[in-house]
């Protein structure tokens, strides 16, 4: 069999360094280990079974969906663990969550009353129960409860013939949470509601998760590659950025610009620090801007500057979205490619 090697990938690829890769499956593992978590990883970073198999058998207890399109994907390559942290509306879509959950545990999260009472009427419909935690709302004000509501959505779900409360899940689960956290903990422990889990949530937080011990799980999924913005803040290094982006110089139209072929559609429109990605080769360049097929690059500080037709590396500012935005994904060792995955829950974001 002919060994496919990286110069025989047309750009833009998405290469996978799996020494990287496999190294922060085991390092997450081990701390969650250390700490005495279960973790669980978030596989809305690869959406690949394949990678999703190595962390489990690394030691992850189950994985996390962000959707149930997404789940039904992985429930048929055989993870029957499965948490959707998100709120499940709509009658088609809280059937479609009440077939999943008849053959597999399956757990959601839920911050309102209507979400709740949606919930209940698709497992009602099957004579089933549907496992239910309670958002948490925390300091990024995204979705989730303030305490008051938390306890009493606890309180909705635990009376609920068809609900099974489940627990309690934040994001992030920075330790500023813990005031609150412990607040919602402490009056359900009043009403006589016990807590299952609570699941925390966060590559960033995970670096603080010692500093909040009422956790029991943890949910991370930028971990397995990380990207470019995980270095800015300081939760990584580069030697840990597991996703590069192989991208070709396609123009030099002045002596202090060049042109990738890898735009919008390649690297996503994320940036941070107004940048859109890490030339590795050219560490001092900048990727100022992106149309969809085009990376505009200032050159200027660049001692040595690249030149037209050359391959660069880039490491991106969000990597969960540069995996969906890909039909494959390579699995390098080296300059080898050891294998190509196909996306198998790229697109299903409902």
């Amino acid at each position: 069999m002919t060994t496919l090697s990286i110069h025989d990938l047309e750009t833009p690829s998405v290469l996978i360094d799996l020494d990287r890769m496999e190294r922060n499956i085991r390092n997450m593992q081990a701390r969650c280990d250390a700490l005495g978590l279960a973790f669980r990883p978030h596989i809305k970073t690869h959406k690949i079974p394949d990678i999703a198999r190595r962390q489990l058998e690394a030691g992850a207890v189950g994985i996390a969906c962000q959707k149930v399109s997404e789940a039904e994907i992985f429930a048929g390559e055989g993870f029957h663990d499965i948490q959707i942290p998100y709120n499940i509306l709509g009658e088609r879509k809280t059937a479609r969550l009440a077939a999943l959950a008849l053959h597999n545990r399956v757990t959601v999260s839920a911050d309102h009353p209507t979400v709740i009472a949606g919930l209940s009427a698709a497992a009602a419909a099957r004579d089933m129960t549907i496992r239910v935690m309670v958002d948490l709302e925390t300091d990024i004000q995204r979705t989730g409860a303030p305490v008051e509501r938390a306890v009493e959505l606890a309180k909705q779900i635990d009376a609920d013939p068809h609900l099974h409360f489940a627990g309690l899940l934040v994001y992030p689960s920075n330790a500023t949470i813990r005031p609150a956290l412990q607040e919602v903990l402490a009056r359900l422990e009043q009403a006589g509601i016990g807590v299952e889990s609570v699941s925390g949530g966060g590559t960033g937080a995970a670096l603080q998760a010692h500093e909040v011990p009422e956790l029991t799980e943890l949910r991370v999924g930028t971990y397995v590659f990380y990207d470019w913005t995980s270095v800015v803040k300081g939760w990584t290094t580069l030697d840990d950025c597991a996703m590069r982006v192989r991208a070709t110089v396609v123009s030099r139209p002045s002596e202090t610009r060049a042109i990738l072929d890898s735009g919008s559609k390649t690297l996503t429109s994320d940036t941070i620090d107004g940048g859109y990605g890490h030339i590795v080769e050219y560490p001092e360049a900048r990727i100022y801007q992106l149309n969809e097929e085009h990376a505009y690059v200032d050159v200027s500080a660049c001692e040595r500057r690249p030149a037209i037709g050359e391959i660069v590396h880039v490491i991106p500012v969000h990597t969960c979205v540069v995996t969906n935005l890909h039909n494959q994904l390579y699995g390098v060792r080296g300059e080898t490619v050891e294998v190509t995955w196909s996306v198998a829950a790229r697109g299903l974001v409902w």
